[in-house]
């Protein structure tokens, strides 16, 4: 079963790919999309086009998510639940996939042990966790792999399945 996670944003995103097949995790892939716009409404259709463009020819059983936080400034989150949808709804049209999401301090919780670890933490789990040295670009992209390894070995997957439907 393969699991994308996305970390939206309304100027960059992270991403990343894991594959979970027998009960393990394997890192597929991640990177960062950086949308150029400067005028917000239209960075919007910017920000759908590349992820479709993106992710076009990768085939995924589930799209991973971390919940939106509580931010200070309403117009923060505005903008960032705007690009959220977008990339949602790029990465769902024509597609029969599972979306799932994940509490900020789930998903450090799972990778690192602690819900407030943070994020040079989280990354130095995720190399643990994977046994492999990573050079992200951003902390997006790696907030994206520790999303998708969350999703990977959540109590939301059944193991036993061969396509590790969502319970």
């Amino acid at each position: 079963m393969k699991i994308l996670a996305i970390d939206p944003g309304s100027r960059c995103s992270g991403y990343a790919a894991v594959l979970l097949k027998k009960g393990k995790v394997h890192y597929l892939g991640s990177g960062v999309l950086k949308f150029e716009k400067k005028d917000f409404l239209k960075r919007v259709p910017e920000i759908f086009e590349k992820t479709t463009n993106h992710f076009e020819n990768f085939n995924y059983d589930i799209l991973a998510l971390e919940t939106l936080i509580n931010v200070k400034n309403v117009n923060s989150l505005a903008k960032l639940s705007q690009a959220r949808g977008a990339q949602i709804s790029a990465l769902t049209r024509n597609r029969s996939v599972e979306v799932v999401e994940y509490s900020p301090n789930l998903v450090k919780s799972t990778v690192a042990g602690f819900g407030h670890a943070d994020k040079i933490s989280v990354q130095k789990s995720l190399e643990l966790l994977f046994q492999e040295k990573f050079r992200f670009k951003t902390h997006d992209e790696s907030d994206a792999l520790a999303i998708a390894y969350c999703c990977a070995v959540s109590s939301k997957i059944d193991f036993q399945s061969n396509k590790g439907m969502l319970r």
